[in-house]
């Protein structure tokens, strides 16, 4: 029974739909809704890990492999979800574990010190889990004080992100109710303070914007069409550079996923623009799987979560995923965009340089995923404070961000051989790059009691200088 036990614990869906079962059961819901939403979570967790391996057993080291092939450089696709399925490998369980553990120190922080936020945006809370597992792994902890270590720093990290960001946020949505759950927090303030310099400047939303390009808000277009365009590319210099005219056994060893486009093992000769089509149409394929999953994880856990924290955290105030301030500024989500999105490619071309002249150093490609997502929300943030010429400047600033910090954390990330892929939001390669360091010098229990320290820093400030003192000075 003991064994029984363990084994259900070190499966992460289904301690996950415990998770759920147990929230719903204590909101006193019927039967049949504790049921639906368990299930769904399992299914959800389940679904999300499909998409993961499809991911990357598929487009995703294809295209690293044509990558390094057509330029010979490594460059590397920042996409969360790519690599949190390399991390759920060896850490899936640990992930479990620091998640749940990490949403009940939200809570605990959320009640006990001023910053009251209660993070519901569920598949951040997920990625940023799987780092933190990974990241204090390498600094020596293991078991019940990694558990508790990753759990105490990822409540820390769903309140301190949403908190830089509040003071534009009223201002976005007109209210001191709701809050921002993402983790491009960082990325956000930057884009907002670099708004700043603007400020006086026209809103975005006083420009008549081009109909014809907003079918880029649909998610699965936009990462469709980018990846094909990026497949075309790539792919194309790389057939000029002779890769259909090599011997494919001595290429597949150096670059084992190319197998479709040499047309390994199949009689039917495909043509390299087919493959780089259908490759980059994987690619959104993949990660419109792995959303269908989080959707399902978020869509019952998330509610489980909130009913808690209702009852234990009065005024908390909700920190919803970045979609929540979209419709806003719907010009400057669009201009967020493209605008992050050439900061990403000029930020590349600066990584090549510094790469080809001082030192190695990995190239990160501008993502689809994280320009849209983090830059929309990037350009809304800018626009709020600087008016459409803020909306620019912090977006194209934002995208120059996102492409060096991920760089800067690879080190980190590199060591555990992810070698195709990094975070990509902001928040991830500040908390590994912090993290990452400090588990250099600390290790073990020092460690351990480091996490706990920090983790009560604020609950003490706010325990020791009251609001009301602060105030009557």
């Amino acid at each position: 029974m003991l064994d029984f036990m363990i084994n259900i614990l070190s499966t992460p869906a289904i301690l996950v739909g415990l998770m759920a079962l147990l929230g719903l059961a204590l909101q006193g819901k019927p039967i049949e809704d504790i049921t639906k939403g368990t299930v769904k979570t399992i299914v959800g967790f389940l679904v999300l890990t499909a998409g993961s391996s499809f991911l990357q057993t598929g487009s995703l080291n294809a295209f690293g492999d044509i990558f390094n092939y057509a330029f010979g450089m490594q460059g590397v696709v920042p996409n969360n979800e790519a690599i949190v399925s390399l991390g759920l490998k060896d850490f899936a369980t640990d992930t479990a574990y620091i998640m749940c553990i990490g949403m009940i120190a939200n809570i605990i922080m959320a009640r006990f010190s001023r910053m009251n936020y209660i993070f519901l945006t569920g598949h951040h809370t997920l990625y940023m889990a799987c780092m933190l597992a990974v990241i204090l792994n390498v600094g020596g902890l293991v078991g019940w004080q990694l558990w508790i270590g990753g759990g105490l720093m990822l409540g820390l990290i769903m309140v301190i992100s949403p908190a830089i960001c509040q003071p534009t946020m009223k201002k976005i949505v007109n209210t001191d109710e709701l809050a921002f759950g993402h983790f491009g927090g960082f990325g956000y303030w930057f884009a907002a303070q670099c708004g700043k310099l603007f400020k006086g400047s026209k809103s975005s939303e006083d420009v008549n914007f081009p109909q014809r390009i907003s079918f880029l808000r649909d998610t699965t277009v936009a990462i469709g069409l980018t990846m094909v365009i990026f497949f075309l590319i790539v792919t194309g210099i790389a057939v000029g550079k002779g890769i259909l005219n090599a011997d494919s056994t001595e290429i597949l060893k150096t670059y084992p996923n190319l197998g479709g486009l040499l047309n390994v093992g199949s009689e039917t000769q495909t043509h390299w623009a087919v493959w780089a089509i259908t490759s980059g149409l994987s690619f959104a394929g993949g990660v419109y799987i792995i959303l269908s999953g989080v959707r399902l994880i978020i869509g019952e856990i998330v509610p489980a979560f909130r009913g808690i924290a209702e009852k234990l955290v009065p005024n908390a105030k909700p920190a919803l995923d970045c979609p929540v301030v979209f419709p806003y500024a719907p010009n400057a989500v669009l201009i967020g965009f493209l605008v992050s999105f050439l900061g990403g490619i000029f930020g590349l071309f600066i990584l090549g340089f510094i790469d080809a002249s001082f030192f190695p150093v990995a190239l990160i490609l501008p993502g689809v995923i994280p320009h849209f997502f983090c830059g929309a929300s990037a350009g809304v943030f800018a626009n709020a404070e600087g008016g459409l010429k803020g909306c620019v400047f912090g977006s194209f600033l934002h995208g120059l961000l996102i492409t060096f910090l991920p760089a800067i954390c690879m080190p980190v990330m590199g060591s555990l051989n992810f070698a195709n892929c990094t975070f990509s939001d902001a928040d991830f390669s500040v908390a590994g790059i912090i993290l990452g360091n400090v588990a250099q010098f600390i290790q073990n229990g020092g460690l351990f009691v480091v996490c706990i320290i920090i983790f009560l820093l604020p609950i003490i400030y706010h325990v020791v200088m009251p609001k009301k003192n602060i105030k009557s000075k």
